[in-house]
C-alpha cells in the first residue's frame, strides 16, 4: 500500500446518516487539536455497548485530536414505546424538599411539568432480538466509520491549507538563514578586535596568565563570540523540517519539537550577535518561528 504523504489538520467536521426498517439515525463528528487522543462521545441510552467498537473505529484513523462524537436516532412513531426513567424521577424528587425550603412561594410541581424534564420520560423502541440489535449496531458502526471518512477528507483539506502556511514558513526561515550567513561573514573583523582587546586584558592581569591559559581563554571567548555554529545548526533544522512536510503523515509533535530548537539556536544567534543587523534577523527569525509554532499545533 502506497505511504499516505498528507498532513493532517486536527480541525475537522463530517455527519452522516443511515436507517433500517425501525429507526433513522445521524453522527456528527468533530475534532480539535490536542496534546494526545481525547475522545468524547455522545450515545442514546441503551447504547452505551457501542462504546469500544467505536472508540477503536476512531484510534484506528487517528493519532491526535480532541473528538466529539454524537449519535442520534429517529424511531418510527409505530415502533415506539415510553418508558419512565425511574432513577431520574428519583433523584428530582429528592431534590424537591430543598427546593420548598428554599423558594417556599413555588408552587407544588405538576406531573405534566415533571414528565417534561429532559430524561424523565423516555422513548424506546419496542423490544427486538439479539439478531436484529446485532444487525442494527453493525449499521451504525457502518454510518460512523463513513462520518469519520468524512472527517479525514476534511482534516485532510485543512492540511493542505497547512501544509501551504508551513512550508511558506520555514522558506522564510531558509531566507533569514541565508541573510545571516552573510552577515557573519561581515562581522568576522569585529570578533577578531573584541577577541584582541579581551586577550590584551587577560595579559594585563597581575600574575599573568600562562601561555596554555591563555590559549584556553582566546579559545572559549572565539567560541562564544562567533555564531557559526548556531547557524550551522539553524540550516540542519530548515533541511529536517522540509524533509519531515515531504513525508507527511502524522508529524505534528516531531515539528513541534523542532519548533523548539529553532528557538533555542534563534536565542544563541541574538545573544552572540555584534551588531544591529545580525540582531534584527536574529528577531526576524524569532517571530517567523512563533507563527511556525502556532500553526504546528494544528497539525496531527
Amino acid at each position: 500500500m502506497a505511504k499516505d504523504t498528507t498532513i493532517q489538520s486536527m480541525t475537522g467536521y463530517a455527519r452522516a446518516q443511515g436507517r433500517d426498517d425501525a429507526c433513522a439515525w445521524t453522527w456528527e463528528v468533530k475534532s480539535v487539536n490536542a496534546r494526545g487522543l481525547d475522545l468524547r462521545f455522545r450515545l442514546p441510552s441503551g447504547h452505551d455497548r457501542l462504546d469500544p467498537a467505536a472508540r477503536k473505529l476512531v484510534a484506528d484513523r487517528f493519532k491526535r485530536g480532541s473528538f466529539s462524537l454524537g449519535l442520534t436516532l429517529n424511531f418510527e412513531r409505530s415502533n415506539v414505546a415510553l418508558r419512565l426513567n425511574e432513577d431520574a424521577l428519583e433523584q428530582i424528587e429528592a431534590t424537591l424538599p430543598e427546593l420548598s425550603a428554599r423558594f417556599p412561594d413555588l408552587a407544588p410541581p405538576r406531573v405534566d411539568g415533571l414528565l417534561a424534564l429532559r430524561g424523565v420520560l423516555e422513548s424506546t423502541e419496542e423490544p427486538r432480538s439479539e439478531e436484529e440489535e446485532a444487525a442494527r449496531d453493525a449499521a451504525l458502526l457502518s454510518t460512523m466509520a463513513e462520518a469519520l471518512d468524512g472527517l479525514t477528507l476534511a482534516r485532510g483539506e485543512e492540511g493542505r491549507r497547512l501544509e501551504d502556511t508551513l512550508r511558506g514558513h520555514v522558506g522564510r526561515l531558509d531566507t533569514l538563514c541565508a541573510e545571516a550567513e552573510t552577515l557573519n561573514e561581515g562581522q568576522a573583523q569585529l570578533i577578531r578586535d573584541r577577541l584582541h582587546a579581551q586577550v590584551a586584558e587577560l595579559l594585563e592581569q597581575a600574575p599573568p596568565l600562562p601561555e596554555d591559559r591563555l590559549a584556553q581563554e582566546a579559545a572559549v571567548l572565539m567560541t562564544k563570540a562567533d555564531p557559526r555554529e548556531e547557524l550551522d545548526r539553524l540550516q540542519g533544522h530548515v533541511t529536517a523540517a522540509t524533509e519531515l512536510l515531504d513525508a507527511g503523515g502524522a508529524i505534528g509533535r516531531r515539528l513541534d519539537f523542532l519548533c523548539q530548537e529553532f528557538n533555542r539556536e534563534a536565542n544563541t544567534l541574538c545573544a552572540k550577535s555584534q551588531d544591529q543587523a545580525l540582531t534584527r534577523v536574529g528577531l526576524d527569525m524569532k517571530a517567523v518561528i512563533d507563527q511556525l509554532r502556532e500553526q504546528v499545533q494544528n497539525v496531527e
